[in-house]
């Protein structure tokens, strides 16, 4: 996510390292790689324009203060355009009034609307404990329909089963009573997609706000099309009064266009942003923390938060008690941490929101995950007494568990050399004062010939 435009950003940084001022030549040229690494990103040119005019006009002149070099400096000055640029603070979904809410989800076919519906429904039970049910007023494509009738089994989430021979209109009102009826919290509606902008589409959109009355319109647009996606939003909100956008796979756009175009090209705030295909995949936007990932200094609140919802914390604690009573780690528990990595988008998903790493490569993190995937396929090899004894495992063995897990010898002695290193010091932890005594002996460091 935005890895082109953090790369050229950090270059334009660099050569102004050095420098005792923000002078009128050196900001220029500073200004010149900006606008490149911003056009590359395919942001918009006018953004771009009024962008570069607020940075220059901040940083000219500007000495620099004692704790800052002329690169920090101009950073900080980007830093702060930037988050002004994508609105500045988070906006958060207007739930108010009488229940339940409506959140009317409109968008075009193909950008992921149906699946974000699931997620936002998913967000909303998690995060906020509310009660949620699910319709869908495309009558044209039945397969939509029962989509996220499963997606709504899968989250827990209320449905409403319309019959495909009513109108799209009909199905928003049944939907409504049904809602009320079950005492829902909100209820999101999933409108019919098309290809394109059309007068059809506008015209039953029109119909179904003001049937539905939403205190959330939401436009959904694939991230992956830059300004276009912009332009998209923009056009809808001229028919319809959009409350904000939700951008979808960000995980696949290293460029970046979309999030830093749409906030000052359409006015509407962008509320939510999809980062995989997993129902969990779904994240607040945060302008602060995008951009502090964009320049390359990690996103560790959200790192944090996502930890929170993600752990299982009886079953950390539950971990910690055995180590500290001194029971040992064994190859089941070390599962169970792999099985919580990848239940967080693996170890290259979260190595992304960590200071100075944001670059990590599409290449490299799928190495990571091939590397995990490996492990657990050998550790799901074993036997319930290999896991918990792997001392036990020799010669006959590990060819049985190469054999069963697709790899080789050599890997699964690999994981056992790895693995005892890792057991002694979590020994070590349970001896030296929980995770104060495990870091004392690292040393700071992953275990020697650990891969990932």
């Amino acid at each position: 996510m935005f890895t082109g435009l953090s790369e050229r950003l950090a270059e334009s940084f660099k050569k102004l390292q050095g420098r005792g001022l923000l002078s009128e030549e050196n900001i220029q040229q500073a200004l010149r790689d900006v606008r490149v690494a911003l056009l590359e990103a395919d942001v918009a040119l006018p953004v771009v324009r009024q962008f570069l005019e607020q940075v220059k006009e901040r940083a000219l002149g500007r000495e620099v203060v004692k704790s800052l070099t002329p690169d920090q400096a101009f950073i900080k000055i980007v830093n702060d355009e930037l988050v002004a640029l994508m609105g500045g603070q988070s906006e958060g979904l207007n739930l108010t009034g009488d229940s339940p809410s409506v959140v009317l989800v409109a968008g075009l076919q193909g950008a992921g609307k149906t699946t974000t519906v699931g997620k936002l429904a998913r967000w909303l039970m998690q995060t906020q404990g509310l009660r949620v049910m699910l319709s869908s007023g495309d009558i044209y494509r039945p397969a939509a329909i029962e989509q996220l009738r499963l997606l709504a089994e899968q989250v827990g989430a209320g449905f409403y089963q319309a019959d495909t021979g009513s109108s799209p209109v009909a199905i928003a009102q049944a939907a409504v009573e049904a809602a009320q009826r079950n005492q829902a919290d909100v209820l999101l509606f999933d409108s019919a997609g098309r290809l394109h902008v059309d007068d059809a589409m506008m015209g039953e959109i029109k119909q179904l706000h003001a049937v539905l009355k939403p205190t959330e319109t939401l436009f959904v647009v694939d991230s992956m099309t830059g300004q276009d996606a912009a332009n998209t939003a923009k056009a809808f909100d001229v028919a319809l009064p959009l409350s904000g956008v939700v951008l979808t796979k960000m995980d696949g756009d290293a460029r970046g266009g979309a999030a830093l175009s749409v906030r000052q090209i359409t006015g509407k705030p962008i509320k939510f942003f999809g980062t995989g295909e997993k129902l969990d995949a779904l994240e607040v936007f945060h302008p602060d923390r995008i951009v502090s990932r964009i320049l390359g200094m990690g996103d560790v609140v959200s790192l944090v938060e996502k930890v929170e919802r993600t752990v299982d914390h009886e079953q950390a604690e539950k971990l910690a008690r055995k180590v500290k009573r001194g029971k040992g780690f064994d190859l089941d528990d070390f599962r169970q941490q792999i099985g919580m990595l990848n239940s967080m988008g693996g170890l290259g998903s979260m190595m992304k929101m960590l200071p100075g790493m944001p670059n990590v490569g599409a290449e490299a993190s799928a190495a990571g995950a091939r590397e995990m995937r490996r492990i657990e396929a050998i550790i799901n090899s074993m036997t319930a007494a290999e896991r918990h004894k792997p001392e036990i495992i020799k010669g006959s063995r590990k060819r049985r568990i190469a054999s069963g897990s697709g790899t080789q010898v050599q890997d699964v002695n690999r994981l056992l050399k790895q693995f005892i290193q890792m057991q002694k010091m979590m020994k070590k932890a349970g001896k030296r004062g929980g995770m104060a005594g495990l870091m004392r002996g690292m040393g700071g460091k992953l275990p020697p010939g650990a891969r990932f």
